[in-house]
């Protein structure tokens, strides 16, 4: 019977230090050095380890180099896991960090069962992430180009006295703002513009190419399905497919409001019970997506025309729970409203509830293989 001989690589752009741990609490942890990071060195490595007569199980911290070592040993034949770092015991007072202890220390918790890995998309997943994020940098450029062209008007004493900014009227205050005294002042002020139209251009491009990706996609059905909830449109269904992946893997609701980060912090001990803010552990983006649907909540529950053009072909189950989402987030949001709890508390509790809402819909709908 083949040896198991647990693995932990500590992998960067150009090398792999690599660190095996034999089975058993005394088994032995070495050290095999530092390897480039590329398909014909690993190859070379596992051949080494199988050489020995041990069947190697590897692992590596989530990071940068993204999944591709994980596709090309899973290729090979071997189990590999990626984890993540943010779950990864750490010794408090360890102040030594290098590449060899990281691996040995990967190694040594793979061995023991401390590691959890994390959910791995295929190739088609992670090109669905890439637009959502490039999607979401745009935005974020956006916001910083609207910044960047209020910060410049405020300087020269211009003020808008309107409370709603970028609005129809707004962009016609500014484009009807006098003329600068310096030519390269002006030319500064139409930079900013042109910069803020560019990137809603490229937002606009990007909206439709998630739309047309969709409709090939193998989670295009939950998307659908996702889309009749009220504040999920095609651009959120697409990110929370995206980032969840296989929503199955989750067994409770509860374990998806968890994944989202969406569940409150606690310190407890003994008979003392302390719980605060939300632990934010998930996916930042996701949990964004989430709490942007919930704000459509803040309205009575009413089904207009283009909610149910978009939901009308759904079966009656799928849209009966988005009915039933309707009905009782809306009235969890004026209930929290009304104790005066803050509006990003009460949102971030109408998105915890949505979330299960969202389990729900996603364990109805098959998901092409």
């Amino acid at each position: 019977m083949e040896r198991i001989v647990y693995v932990g690589l500590d992998v960067h752009a150009d090398t792999i230090a690599v660190a095996t741990a034999e089975e058993g609490r005394d088994g032995e942890v070495r050290f095999h050095g530092v390897t480039e990071n590329t398909g014909d060195s690993v190859l070379r490595l596992t051949k080494r380890l199988v050489a020995g007569g041990t069947h190697p199980v590897f692992c590596y911290e989530a990071g940068p180099c993204g999944y591709g070592l994980h596709r090309l040993l899973t290729k090979l034949g071997f189990d590999c896991a990626v984890v993540s770092p943010a779950m990864i015991p750490r010794r408090a007072g360890d102040r030594i960090k290098t590449d060899r202890r990281d691996a040995e220390m990967l190694a040594r918790l793979w061995r023991a069962g401390e590691l959890t890995p994390i959910w791995t998309p295929d190739e088609e997943q992670e090109a669905m992430r890439d637009l959502i994020r490039t999607r979401k940098q745009a935005l974020e450029a956006l916001k910083i180009a609207k910044q960047q062209l209020l910060s410049f008007l405020l300087r020269h004493g211009l003020r808008y006295d309107r409370p709603s900014y970028w609005t129809k009227i707004h962009w016609r205050w500014i484009n009807e703002l006098r003329k600068f005294r310096y030519p390269h002042q002006q030319l500064a002020f139409e930079e900013l513009k042109r910069t803020i139209r560019q990137i809603e251009e490229r937002i606009g491009t990007l909206d439709q190419a998630i739309e047309d990706a969709v409709k090939d996609w193998r989670f295009a059905r939950l998307v659908d399905a996702l889309r009749a909830l009220r504040g999920v449109n095609t651009t959120i269904a697409a990110t929370l497919a995206a980032e969840i992946g296989d929503i199955s893997r989750f067994s409770n609701p509860r374990q998806l409001m968890a994944w989202f980060g969406l569940v409150p912090s606690e310190h407890s001990s003994g008979s003392t019970t302390r719980r605060g803010r939300i632990t934010k552990t998930g996916n930042a983006l996701a949990r964004t997506m989430m709490v942007e649907a919930s704000w459509s909540y803040r309205h009575p529950p009413r089904e207009q025309h283009p909610h149910l053009k978009r939901s009308l072909h759904l079966p009656q189950e799928i849209r009966d729970i988005a009915w039933k989402a309707q009905t009782r987030l809306c009235k969890r949001y004026r209930d929290l409203s009304k104790t005066g709890k803050p509006q990003p508390r009460v949102l971030t509790a109408v998105a915890r509830e949505l979330a299960g809402f969202i389990w729900d819909i996603a364990r109805k709908v098959p998901i092409r293989a």
